[in-house]
């Protein structure tokens, strides 16, 4: 933007101001009143005149005193005032013309915006800043741009021809329409954040044979809270449930799908069902339950008598487990749809979780980053796994640590690391297995009572808690040798907080507690189990047939 005077015209004014003269005082010596004036008026080269010849007449100063923006003109390196337009003065005051910017223009330096006019007076280069709010409280958005402004007289120094034109757009009302929707969003982030935490669990079961600790992170203030979700649910019998997912949304509508996800797992849970088959009832229910949403899942199950984890994965990341010698496992297979896309049939597999071993689970904002395959974070985690020791606990928060996860991260992440101790000592003295093979016929009842007599007793129980053992261990073995088929195998087992008394046999159907009428000769057994044992229950095994099982807890 080039002003030579305040007053300036277009080239060529001077030469169409003197034509038009010309024409007019000859129009008149004619006499002719016939024709208007702006209709006869020719230009010396005998064009009409336009628009722009009138633009011509129009002083720089009058236009920019017309514009609804805030205008000020400044030149120099001290940014002298050249010029403010009304609407600067309405917004600010008058300004004294002539003063530098750093004392007339004190609201350009409480804005931060004298260097800006530096580097647009160094470099001759338009620059914009968005938003500011100035000190009465409105909100504008300022574009400096760089003028010539040849002065004369006393007053051109050297340099002093170099100016500033500041245009500030007031925006006051864009910004707080901005703001309105950025308190909204961070209320309803609140809102998902506080639902998703209260849907979680408070407090982690903590079984008997597994050392348990989670953690979930929400993302960052500018990310959306997805449904990331974990659970520990203890199923009987020595057993233990594992359960981490991701809902594929964020918001509250997430979190909300999530917390029915969460309550559907545990209920299923409670059937003590083989993996596959659980994630096949979830997977019905999903689609019932937001049919445009999704969610991985893994489920699995940890069972101290085989050492082993046996999952099933809808979708979801592997399961990591470091063994006792630092090998790192990855249990990939087998891998089914997300949840709620419906028509496949799931399937369990297993990993080894042998004492000392340490397991991970996980959700993708772990290992998930936008610059590199999501694998490559699957590897970086193993390589962190290898590395971590410690209690479950420290063994999470330095995995969050080595993946980088910070508050400002842009997902959410879920971790559950368990591990399964190897007891030595007077730890492991509490920590007792013994089992007895069934081969059926008359002498199977006897032989079963005499070893759960002898086992009992050399654990050192109180003598009511011994025979109340014998007792149940008696009923279940009579009622598989009744009602079950071979192969049969007693099974006593004992941790530090509880006695467990398990029978199985090759039959498959499921046994049901009910009133036994008082003329039955039989139907009391599993009656008698659950009114002495603290809790008792039953579930088919993988291989075909059932276990049956009773607790006891042991006195603190």
């Amino acid at each position: 933007m080039n002003f030579t005077r305040w007053s300036a015209r277009l080239p060529g004014t001077q030469r169409r101001a003197a034509a038009r003269t010309e024409q007019t005082i000859a129009t008149a010596s004619r006499g002719d009143g016939s024709v208007p004036a702006a209709r006869a008026e020719r230009l010396s080269d005998g064009t009409r005149p336009t628009p722009a010849d009138g633009i011509d007449q129009l002083p720089a100063r009058e236009v920019l005193d017309r514009i609804p923006a805030l205008v000020a003109l400044v030149y120099g390196a001290d940014h002298r005032i050249a010029h403010v337009n009304d609407a600067y003065v309405a917004a600010f005051g008058p300004r004294p013309i002539g003063e530098p910017a750093r004392v007339a223009l004190p609201e350009l330096d409480e804005l931060g915006l004298l260097p800006l006019l530096d580097q647009v007076l160094r470099s001759a280069k338009p620059r914009t800043v968005k938003s500011r709010k100035a000190p009465g409280g409105r909100s504008y958005t300022f574009t400096c741009t760089p003028v010539t402004l040849p002065l004369g007289g006393s007053e051109a120094g050297a340099g002093e021809g170099g100016g500033v034109l500041v245009f500030a757009a007031d925006v006051t009302d864009h910004a707080e329409a901005a703001e309105r929707l950025r308190a909204s969003e961070r209320a309803q982030r609140e809102t998902a954040v506080t639902l998703q935490k209260s849907l979680l669990p408070q407090e982690l079961e903590q079984p008997d044979d597994l050392r348990i600790a989670a953690t979930y992170q929400p993302g960052g203030t500018e990310a959306a809270v997805g449904g990331d979700w974990y659970d520990v649910i203890t199923l009987g019998g020595g057993r233990t449930a594992l359960v981490i997912g991701d809902v594929m949304g964020r918001g509250v509508r997430a979190a909300a799908v999530m917390g029915q996800l969460r309550t559907a797992v545990r209920a299923y849970a409670r059937l003590d069902l083989p993996p596959h088959e659980v994630l096949q009832l979830l997977d019905g229910l999903a689609s019932e339950i937001d049919a445009s949403q999704i969610a991985t899942c893994v489920y699995a199950v940890h069972d101290p008598n085989e050492g082993s984890l046996v999952y099933a994965s809808a979708g979801h990341l592997p399961i990591l487990v470091r063994d006792e010698n630092g090998t790192i496992h990855r249990a990939e297979k087998p891998t089914g749809p997300p949840l709620g896309t419906g028509g496949w049939l799931h399937t369990s597999g297993s990993v080894p979780l042998a004492p000392g071993s340490t397991a991970v689970l996980y959700t993708d904002g772990l290992v998930e980053r936008r610059s590199e395959d999501i694998y490559e974070g699957v590897a970086s985690l193993e390589r962190a796994l290898a590395g971590a020791t410690g209690t479950p606990q420290v063994v999470c928060d330095r995995l969050i640590r080595a993946l980088g996860v910070t508050a400002d991260h842009d997902d959410d992440v879920a971790v559950l690391v368990l591990q399964h101790p190897a007891r030595v000592g007077s730890d492991a003295e509490l920590f007792r297995n013994a089992a007895l093979e069934l081969l059926g016929g008359v002498e199977a009842a006897p032989r079963a009572r005499a070893f759960a007599t002898g086992v009992l007793a050399s654990w050192r129980f109180s003598p009511e808690l011994h025979d109340l053992g014998v007792l149940a261990a008696s009923e279940l073995v009579a009622n598989s040798l009744q009602h079950g088929t071979p192969p049969m195998r007693l099974r006593l087992r004992r941790t530090d907080r509880r006695l467990i008394i398990e029978v199985t046999d090759g039959d498959d159907h499921l046994p049901r507690r009910r009133r036994a009428e008082p003329a039955d000769e039989a139907g009391r057994g599993i009656a008698i189990v659950a009114t002495i044992a603290s809790s008792w229950g039953c579930r088919r095994t993988p291989g075909g047939g059932k276990a049956v099982w009773c607790e006891f807890a042991l006195p603190k």
